[in-house]
Parts: C-alpha cells; structure tokens; sequence
C-alpha cells in the first residue's frame, strides 16, 4: 500500500497552493506525509507540472508524481490515476493536502476496515454522503476505472461517481469525527484552525 497526498488541485478560492500553506510544524502536504509516516505506510505526493518545482523544496523528486496527460480526466481523479499508472500493483491510501486536522486515528480505523472487508474502495461517509477523499482505492479496482476511462466508458470524472461504479465499504462518521474531515478552501477558513 502507498499513501498518496492529494496536492494537484488549483487552489482557486484559496488563491495560493494550499498544500505550501503551513499549518503546525510544516506545509499542509508535510503535514499529511507526516501523518501516514507515523502509521508505516509509505508517501508520494500527487501535483501538477506547474507546482514540482516548489515541492521538490520539501520532497525528493522520487515522491513527487505529476499528472500524466495521457489521462483524460480532471480533479482528484486525474491524481489518483496518475499515481496508479505508476505503481499499478499497489493499493492507494488517499488523502487531500486540505484536510490539515486529520488524525491518524482515523487512518488506521480505515486500514483496520479494509483489513476486514473485501471491496474495490473502503472510505468513510458523512450523513449518508461518500468522503472520497480520505480512502484506500484498491488496485484492481483503479486497474478496472483506468479501462473504463481508456474506453469512454466513464460517464462522470467525479470521485463519488468512481465510487458508486466500484465495490465500496464505507464506515459511518460520529459527530466527533467529523471535524477531522474539514476542507479548508478559503483564508475566511483559515480562521478556525
């Protein structure tokens, strides 16, 4: 398994990287590295062509991977695919750079879960709704998305809709555990860390 940090996205409401952004100790992206290193799982962190160059600051380049153009998809998904492109054999443990509250508890409840159920994808849900963007996507089930993609056969791009065409577990947040899922998209967000 390797745990990929989401990092690739535009920032447009944030109006700078949100993985550069310090939070703590380091960057949000440091931060979510952190994270999955304290559990054993080891990292690599998915950005865009324009953005290796400031993160090779903070990674080696051999944990840095970029979006590969061949995939003709946008959002996270274009990430998830790329890193899968790169070492297909591998579960991936997603996370996005912009959840800085996460806590490792969370991650080894969900490395717990997918220990115990066979799925294509374990995550958890919020009142009903996927959190796909704090999840173990297996590689048979990215290996199954990517032939869907190369064949037009994915209608959507969006992560919820990937999830609903695999086998997926999910687990039921608790109140308490929902602030740990928080998206900071914008510097009025901020405030509240």
């Amino acid at each position: 398994m390797r745990a990929v940090i989401l990092c690739g996205g535009e920032s447009s409401r944030m109006g700078s990287d949100k993985g550069l952004l310090t939070y703590q100790s380091g960057t949000w992206a440091q931060t979510a590295a952190e994270k999955f290193l304290q559990i054993n799982v080891n990292v690599v962190v998915s950005v865009n062509d324009q953005q290796k160059p400031f993160y090779l600051r903070l990674f080696p380049e051999h944990q840095l991977i970029t979006d590969d153009k061949n995939i003709r998809v946008r959002g996270p998904l274009l990430g998830l695919l790329s890193v899968h492109t790169q070492f297909p054999g591998e579960d991936l443990f997603v996370l996005a750079c912009d959840m800085p509250l996460m806590q490792t508890g969370i991650l080894t409840l969900l490395l717990q879960h997918a220990a115990i159920v066979n799925a294509e994808a374990y995550l958890f849900t919020r009142d009903g709704f996927y959190e796909p963007l704090c999840g173990i996507y297996t590689a048979a089930g990215l290996s199954r998305v990517l032939l869907l993609q190369k064949t037009q056969q994915l209608a959507k791009h969006s992560m919820t809709f990937v999830l609903e065409e695999l086998n997926t577990s999910s687990i039921p947040l608790t109140d308490e555990q929902k602030k740990y899922f928080k998206n900071i998209n914008t510097h009025t967000e901020l405030d509240g860390l």
